[in-house]
């Protein structure tokens, strides 16, 4: 049977973020600590960021069968040289991660320079893994490609960079802390 279709990002994406505001909502009202004021707005953008990346890396699904579906082998998905094809269109994939490294710290206070660029990096492995098995599962024709866990990498690090850079003026600093401090609680 010869087929082709796609769940829209929207399908997926808005239910989960509907789910994620009435979570907050809830944690809000029960004065949960981390869920007030800035810290609940710094987990909004969190979510509404990941939603975004989301619907760039891994949305909308295609789900291909017969004809349609991507006969290449899944091995030849995977690009595992470094480097080898760099080129500018690996400057997106820095600048989608750049948020992340400059957010988890700020909700996480216990995260390291280098645990923020750790997870980062888990992410964007998280991402490649994903599209792999959305190739082999659906035979879409997404790739696997090193360049974009390093790229990701370091865009996660360039944002935790910015965040250490802002943090050293005193104003700045006391806007951080108040954003990311639950004003009931001082988290």
């Amino acid at each position: 049977m010869n087929f082709q279709t796609q769940i829209p990002t929207a399908a997926v994406l808005g239910p989960a973020l509907l789910i994620f505001a009435l979570f907050a909502l809830a944690r809000r009202r029960g004065n949960a600590p981390g869920w007030r004021g800035g810290p609940l707005v710094l987990r909004v953008v969190l979510a509404l960021y990941v939603g975004a990346v989301l619907s760039i890396t891994i949305f909308p699904l295609w789900i291909y069968g017969g004809i349609y579906r991507n006969e290449a082998p899944w091995t030849n998905q995977i690009q595992l040289i470094p480097l080898l094809m760099a080129d500018v269109t690996m400057i997106p994939n820095v600048v989608m991660f750049v948020p992340l490294g400059f957010l988890l710290p700020l909700l996480c206070h216990r995260l390291t320079g280098a645990r923020t660029v750790a997870f980062c990096a888990l992410a964007s492995l998280g991402i490649e893994l994903a599209q792999l098995l959305q190739y082999i599962a659906l035979g879409n024709g997404r790739a696997v490609d090193i360049n974009d866990l390093i790229a990701n990498t370091f865009g996660g690090l360039l944002g935790y960079a910015a965040l250490r850079t802002v943090r050293r003026t005193a104003a700045a600093r006391a806007a951080l802390k108040k954003s990311s401090r639950s004003p009931s609680t001082g988290l």
